[in-house]
């Protein structure tokens, strides 16, 4: 084995049973990166200079493929059901054997970096991949330890990557040949099967997940950015509700896209990077996300190429829904480069609604917070997923379920300690449809959503006049400063107003049937701010 690189750790690999490698590229930036991942093929080159990598089948998450070793140490805190699958100890050593006779022989490429950009709650995590640009691409997405400390960094959790290294369902406990899995006892994951690089970053969000809560900290799958006064705001929002496009805005400073804690010191980052969509990217709309597509440094994935000028289709969905851009949060021009913020002023919770009917922004009290937390409701429409027709409606609590090791309601309680703590204020946002459901109505216009967002956050919006939705209960404004009055009623842009009413119903019988889960779990204040269908 020779280590190549100038960061080699002298805390090394072999208890990962990783000793008959070949070639170790230690702690590689990206101009080497770059390089290993063109002359190995991995990867080919844009005209801009980003790299551009495909993923195969697989160019997503793969939720059902995720599990988590059962065993004593942390059984007992586990969330156990669809979202945390369980597999044995004797499994995990199974398919751990598997990547160790994988690695014999070849080369491997390692990251040492932090998740976490508060000291005090920050997470050192190693990154062990078989191909470079997996590696460029954990280099890009976590916190780069500075040079001196690389030579004793220890990591406290590893991640042990291989794509081309598949299970076997029959004889691993696996439900395909790709496999996600979270050992909190050995502290290791490990990851076959697939190449989709964000499996890597979810993997440890996963982890933070779980140690975070004890320590007080509220992890967040949530945006974050603050404005010229200092004021933080927080954006949660499943995937395709605007989360990172709303939070790149050049009037604020971008302290992070995805992943957050808010602990006793404020919010702070836990990665070192974004990973940002690409479906429908314009300049006009998102200037900045646009410009770092096309700088050096960039990791693009899953996204057409013209293959002789190499410029980028980003309206082409054939491959994917989920194009993505990968790049170090260093080159946004308005970031926040410590990672740190202070305790929100503002939590925003957004919402794609295909069906059309919540208002395009609306507040909500502490308890109507914590419900919606817990619902977690956003909508897919037609055409993103395979044998999809209309949209259909999802709750994913906590915005964030596939990451959430512990009961959700551990992570609303926090929520709701921290908002009451901090005078927090908490709005629902509505970025998906308007004057009707998908295939009628308009999707919200993202100047209007920017102008609503940006009224909340200065405080000009809490001066109007609210009242209640009769359908939700959340209050909504009367008035918006550059917004026309009729937009923020959502009844009111549809043209018949029974169907609104009709699919209002719909709606929130969905919201009350998916709320029976957590009614035993949660306070009588939580429980008065349910939605309540219609009979």
């Amino acid at each position: 084995m020779q280590n190549i690189g100038h960061h080699v750790s002298r805390h090394g690999l072999d208890d990962l049973g990783l000793n008959k490698l070949g070639n170790v590229y230690w702690n590689h930036a990206a101009p080497s990166l770059f390089e290993e991942a063109l002359a190995r093929r991995e990867a080919i080159l844009s005209a801009s200079g980003a790299l551009v990598a495909y993923t195969g089948s697989h160019t997503g998450r793969s939720p059902n493929d995720r599990f988590v070793v059962e065993e004593s140490s942390s059984k007992d805190d586990i969330w156990w059901g669809n979202v945390n699958r369980p597999i044995s100890e004797a499994n995990f050593e199974r398919l751990l054997a598997k990547l160790r006779k994988h690695y014999e022989g070849r080369d491997a490429f390692v990251q040492d970096c932090y998740a976490g950009a508060d000291p005090a709650f920050r997470l050192p995590v190693r990154i062990v991949t078989e191909h470079a640009w997996h590696n460029l691409f954990a280099r890009n997405m976590f916190i780069q330890p500075p040079a001196d400390a690389l030579a004793d960094f220890k990591p406290s959790f590893t991640v042990l990557q291989a794509s081309s290294v598949n299970a076997d369902p029959a004889t691993d406990g696996t439900t395909s040949g790709t496999f996600i899995v979270v050992n909190l006892a050995k502290r290791m994951i490990i990851i076959g099967g697939s190449a989709y690089a964000g499996e890597i970053k979810k993997s440890i969000f996963s982890i933070m997940n779980y140690l975070l809560p004890p320590q007080g900290v509220l992890p967040m799958h949530c945006s974050a950015n603050v404005g010229n006064s200092g004021d933080t705001a927080i954006f949660f929002g499943l995937s395709g509700t605007g989360k990172t496009t709303l939070s790149a805005d050049s009037s604020r400073k971008l302290i992070g896209d995805d992943e957050h804690g808010w602990g006793p010191n404020g919010v702070f980052n836990f990665e070192g990077g974004c990973y940002a969509k690409t479906i429908n990217l314009t300049h006009e709309a998102e200037p900045e996300i646009y410009d770092l597509c096309h700088a050096f440094g960039s990791i693009i994935e899953n996204v057409k190429m013209d293959p002789i000028s190499r410029a980028f289709d980003f309206f082409d969905s054939s491959l994917t829904e989920n194009g993505r851009v990968s790049y170090d949060i260093s080159k946004v021009p308005n970031a926040v480069m410590s990672g740190i913020g202070g305790h929100p002023s503002n939590i925003v919770m957004l919402t794609c609604d295909a069906f059309g009917v919540l208002p395009p922004i609306s507040q909500l009290t502490s308890e109507q917070a914590m419900y919606h937390f817990l619902s977690g409701y956003t909508a897919k429409v037609a055409g993103t997923e395979r044998g999809l027709k209309e949209p259909a409606a999802t709750f994913s609590t906590c915005f964030g379920a596939p990451f959430m090791p512990r009961h959700p309601t551990v992570y609303a309680k926090l929520l709701g300690d921290k908002m009451a703590q901090h005078n927090a204020k908490c709005w629902l946002v509505n970025t998906g449809w308007s004057g009707g459901g998908y295939g009628v109505g308009q999707r919200m216009k993202i100047a209007y959503t920017r102008a609503m967002l940006n009224a909340a956050l200065d405080g000009r919006l809490g001066q109007a006049k609210f009242e209640a939705d009769p359908n939700f209960g959340v209050l909504v404004p009367t008035s918006c400063p550059d917004i026309p009055t009729e937009v923020l009623n959502p009844k009111s842009t549809w043209g018949d107003g029974g169907d609104y009413d009709r699919q209002a119903r719909d709606l929130t019988q969905r919201f009350e049937k998916n709320f029976t889960q957590f009614e035993a779990h949660v306070d009588a204040g939580v429980k008065a701010a349910a939605i309540r269908a219609a009979a």
